[in-house]
């Protein structure tokens, strides 16, 4: 029970454990922090279950669930449905709130659109926890044109009141979104995918075979913000008495790209590969199509830097998966010859390359799982000042 001199703060999201959603899974990890910190915890979510790479975990902190207007499976009534559900999930926020503050998430879409209008309305401090960006995801993904009218005044109307503090994914991200308000914001980086004290299972999993091969792989979503030429290119390319790619795939892509690279040597599908393993990968690969750029959280690239793996991503240099994890990465450039650049790194990446990576990676996931640390110890200390 929590006493009148206990501050309080409210998590609103579409996902939260036992869903297995990253973002969900985010949400758990920053509930479970504050209520260490003395500091009473409520999460609002969407009553659903979801497709995801995560580990199963209880729910943690006081919970409300609302139910979605809609479960099907028409895409259409489910854009729909999501404006909804994101209205009810901030009104409910608002009539449980206890004098503390919101955290807004931004699944379902235009959660931080309601978010920003009714707490406006009924004077609630709020925190903006930058996952994915609306509407600027309804134009990443083609759903509508970046000069339509109505999606320019929903835009405008989205970054008009400002939040009392902002939590973004990376300081690229943080530019962005700070450009958008044009108002200067107390803003922190919580980048999204840092595993700590993760279980690392030492017994080689089936498909790691032979230590003298480079293995490269990509493991989790293949959706709309993922550009699969990679995946493609690296599949056609690699030499397999050298090289292996392991596949682990889900998503809207995933059924099409199994099919056309099932067959070809050296290339493994799995139906997953643990966080415990991940480690067994030397290279993964990392894809975003360029519109995406700030709008999508890069937690497949921080979790494999945290696994003492190394990257190659394929995307805009200004993506926070370049801008912070460079140092243990390499780079393919999207306006290029894909297939070019995927030969030329195949011929001159060596294991000495990598392991000098490898390196690199080990320091920048201490100093990600410090910055995590360093982010979780400000937000507490606001919730605290605002009870």
């Amino acid at each position: 029970m929590s006493s009148q001199s206990q501050p309080v703060v409210t998590i609103i999201n579409r996902h939260y454990p036992p869903n297995p959603g990253i973002t969900g899974e985010s949400a758990w990890d920053l509930a479970k922090y504050l209520s260490q910190k003395n500091i009473d915890v409520q999460v609002v979510h969407i009553n659903r279950t979801s497709e995801g790479g995560g580990e199963r975990r209880e729910a943690f902190g006081k919970v409300f669930k609302i139910n979605s207007i809609y479960t099907g499976e028409n895409e259409a009534i489910r854009f729909i449905a999501a404006f909804f559900d994101a209205f009810a999930l901030v009104i409910k926020s608002i009539l449980i709130r206890k004098k503390g503050i919101v955290i807004c998430m931004t699944s379902p879409p235009m959660l931080a659109f309601w978010g920003g209008i009714l707490f406006k309305l009924c004077s609630v401090p709020w925190f903006f926890w930058s996952m994915d960006l609306f509407p600027e995801s309804f134009y990443a993904g083609g759903k509508i044109s970046n000069q339509n009218i109505f999606y320019k005044w929903i835009k405008k109307l989205s970054y008009l009141f400002e939040p009392n503090a902002l939590i973004a994914m990376g300081y690229k991200q943080a530019e962005y979104i700070l450009h958008q308000y044009k108002k200067p914001i107390d803003t922190m980086v919580l980048p999204c995918g840092v595993i700590t004290q993760q279980h690392i299972n030492n017994q080689a999993p089936n498909w790691r075979t032979d230590d003298t091969k480079i293995y490269f792989g990509y493991c989790g979503n293949v959706g709309i913000a993922h550009d699969e030429r990679l995946i493609v290119e690296m599949a056609n390319a690699i030499n397999p008495s050298k090289h292996q790619l392991i596949l682990a795939l889900y998503g809207v892509k995933a059924n099409i790209l199994k099919a056309q690279l099932k067959n070809l040597p050296g290339v493994v599908l799995v139906d997953n590969v643990p966080r415990s393993q991940l480690h067994f990968i030397d290279v993964h690969l990392v894809c975003l199509m360029q519109k995406w750029t700030h709008c999508a959280v890069p937690s497949k690239a921080v979790s494999s830097i945290c696994a003492g793996g190394t990257i190659l991503f394929l995307g805009d240099e200004e993506s926070d998966n370049w801008f912070m994890l460079q140092n243990a990465g390499w780079h393919i450039q999207p306006t290029d010859s894909i297939k070019n650049q995927v030969q030329f790194f195949l011929e001159n990446t060596t294991t000495e390359s990598i392991q000098s990576k490898k390196q690199n990676a080990i320091s920048l996931a201490t100093n990600l799982s410090a910055l995590v640390n360093t982010t979780y110890q400000q937000i507490a200390e606001m919730i605290q000042k605002k009870k």
